[in-house]
């Protein structure tokens, strides 16, 4: 009897060692999770709404976790102040101008506390400092926008379900291209024209790129004219000179115009003969007198031939005029002679 008992006060006290060591360590355990047993500096946040954040939970900075949520209590009005437990070897990483916002370790996990920001100018957080605070995003909001979502998308499939159905119908433009065989004939048709327009553009393309190629040749007139400023000068000198010719021909044109308004003006001598019909038939009368005088004097000088005091002036004459015209006519024949020789 006393080594049975003896054996189960061993066994007895083996179990309570054991439920002692499992104890200790799981006070070792959360107290390391909670950093009860490291140097903390006490920090605060101050939100309009926490989102069920429980005392406990973990802060966040850059994804390590640095501390814990060691107080939550009302501030104000209607706000709430954190109390936020965080390690003094991550004090150096936190600016006094970071910012706290609310978040989650993950979609509907437990809520967490992110200290993020700041500038390398700034000092670092102290004890008791109080850091700006951030609104997030409300989960139940998300979720909602989420539904709507959802809506929507239910919506888009079920109009094209509905806008499927009339194509294999049939129905509409859409369903009529894909059923009706005479005018997937005419739509052939004109991507066949589209593609010919196509082959027409590249060939107009390179057509242009030669003609381009021949403009950028040195020895080419396109290109002296950009660039030679000899052939540049001597067209500008040309374009002067037209400039010059117009210019003198309109002068000319002018001086015509003018010439054209004298002669119908009747104050001039020509003007009166172009346009003065009295003048014209006194101009008639005058040579129509000029010309009878000239035949009667004909007649007289005719009639003086034969008066017998200059009849042998005119003999005389005649004679000259014989003789003269004999002469002449032996010198011809000496040079047809000499010719025929």
């Amino acid at each position: 009897m006393k080594a049975a008992e003896s054996k189960r006060l061993a066994v007895v006290g083996i179990f309570i060692f054991l439920a002692l060591i499992i104890f200790v360590a799981g006070i070792l355990t959360l107290g390391g999770q909670q950093k009860r047993f490291t140097n903390t500096i006490k920090v605060y946040a101050i939100f309009d709404d926490v989102a069920g954040l429980k005392t406990g939970n973990n802060v966040w900075f850059s994804g390590v976790k640095i501390g814990t949520v060691k107080e939550i209590t009302f501030y104000g009005e209607a706000q709430v102040r954190i109390t936020m437990n965080i390690e003094e070897n991550s004090q150096r990483y936190i600016r006094k101008n970071a910012k706290a916002r609310l978040g989650s370790e993950s979609l509907i996990g437990n809520k967490i506390i992110e200290i993020y920001g700041g500038t390398r100018n700034s000092p670092n957080v102290q004890e008791n400092d109080l850091l700006a605070s951030e609104e997030a995003l409300d989960t139940d909001v998300m979720m909602e926008t989420l539904q709507e979502n959802n809506k929507n998308l239910l919506s888009i499939t079920g109009d094209f379900k509905t806008l499927s159905n009339q194509l294999v119908k049939g129905q509409g433009t859409m369903g009529a291209v894909l059923n009706d065989s005479v005018m997937a004939d005419n739509f052939r048709s004109i991507v066949s024209s589209l593609k010919q327009a196509s082959a027409t553009t590249v060939k107009a393309s390179a057509a242009l790129s030669q003609f381009t190629n021949k403009l950028n040749t040195t020895d080419g007139l396109a290109n002296q004219l950009l660039t030679d400023t000899a052939v540049f000068s001597q067209l500008r000198s040309s374009v002067a000179q037209l400039e010059k010719t117009s210019a003198a021909a309109a002068e000319m044109t002018q001086n015509l115009n003018e010439t054209s308004r004298k002669l119908d003006n009747s104050n001039n001598a020509v003007g009166v003969l172009l346009n003065d019909p009295q003048f014209a038939v006194q101009l008639k009368t005058t040579m129509s007198f000029l010309e009878k005088s000239s035949i009667n004097l004909n007649e007289d000088l005719e009639a003086l031939k034969t008066n017998f005091l200059l009849k042998g002036y005119f003999k005389r004459k005649a004679q000259r005029e014989a003789k003269q015209e004999e002469k002449l006519k032996n010198k011809e024949e000496k040079q047809l002679d000499k010719i025929i020789e």
